[in-house]
Order: C-alpha cells, then sequence, then structure tokens
C-alpha cells in the first residue's frame, strides 16, 4: 500500500545546511527524500526572498528542489496568523520572518515545517506556543522538527 508524500514546509535555513558541515548529512538527505517524492516540499514567497541573498551553491540547490515544489502564496490569512504569533510574544518583532514561515506552513497545510533555526522555530517552547496560537485561531498544529528528525532512516540505509 503506498503512503501519501509528507506535507513539509522547509524554511531558508535547511538550504543553507547543506553547505554547512553540521547539518548537511542531514539536509542532503532530507532533500534526496524531496527528489524521491517522500516528502512533498511547500515553499514560499519569503524563502525565495531569502534565497536572494545567499550565496551561489544555496542558490542552486534552491532553485533545483523549487522546481519540484508546491511554492504556496503568501495570503492575507498567513499574515493575519503571523501577527497573531508576535502579538503573543513568540518571537520579537525583529524575527516576524521567523513567524511569517511557521504561519506560512500552518495555513498552507503542512504536517510539519522542517527547520535548523533552533532559536526561534524549532524549540521546546516555541513549538508548544506556536500550536496553541494555531488552536485558537482555526488551524491544526503543525509539527515544528529539524530535518533530522524527518528524514527516514530505513530507506535510506542509515
Amino acid at each position: 500500500m503506498a503512503t501519501r508524500p509528507i506535507r513539509a514546509y522547509a524554511d531558508t535555513s535547511v538550504f543553507g545546511g547543506a553547505f554547512d558541515e553540521e547539518f548537511a548529512r542531514a539536509s542532503h538527505i532530507f532533500f534526496e527524500q524531496v527528489r524521491s517524492s517522500r516528502l512533498r516540499l511547500v515553499l514560499s514567497p519569503i524563502v525565495e526572498e531569502e534565497i536572494s541573498d545567499a550565496p551561489d551553491e544555496v542558490g542552486k540547490l534552491y532553485a533545483s528542489i523549487a522546481s519540484i515544489s508546491e511554492v504556496a502564496p503568501l495570503t492575507a490569512e498567513v499574515v493575519r496568523l503571523q501577527e497573531a504569533y508576535l502579538e503573543a510574544s513568540i518571537v520579537g518583532r525583529r524575527w516576524a520572518a521567523d513567524a511569517l514561515h511557521v504561519a506560512h506552513a500552518s495555513v498552507h497545510g503542512c504536517q510539519v515545517i522542517v527547520s535548523w533555526n533552533f532559536k526561534h522555530i524549532v524549540h521546546y517552547d516555541k513549538v508548544a506556543m506556536y500550536n496553541a496560537i494555531n488552536t485558537r485561531e482555526g488551524f491544526s498544529p503543525i509539527g515544528i522538527h529539524t530535518p533530522q528528525e524527518v528524514i527516514d532512516y530505513e530507506s535510506e540505509g542509515l
């Protein structure tokens, strides 16, 4: 029985992580599992904008992955949820882009957001707070994990 691909949102840190010694292996396996259709990747205009300032190698990886991914639009609903996160002080306004990533993934029905951002996204306290706001605002809770926690180790022979 074939299983449906996991609908996953990757923030910009996952693309950069592919070229960081500490995060490269898990990031590359994550993107291979996107290519093999185990994961259905959802991207956003904010990721595209942030990638435009990244090194060329990161931009090339993004272009190759974006061509096989869904790029979901920035909507008023996404901005409204981002604002709810900011009003709840999950992150300060200085890190509004991080809240926007989580809002984008939540509004567009992703099961998980994948990130290497341990300070503002993949953090025990933040995850609970994001999901409390999601529930209050009528959205499903979302898994918030590192690529290392999402990849299928069995299919990679790891």
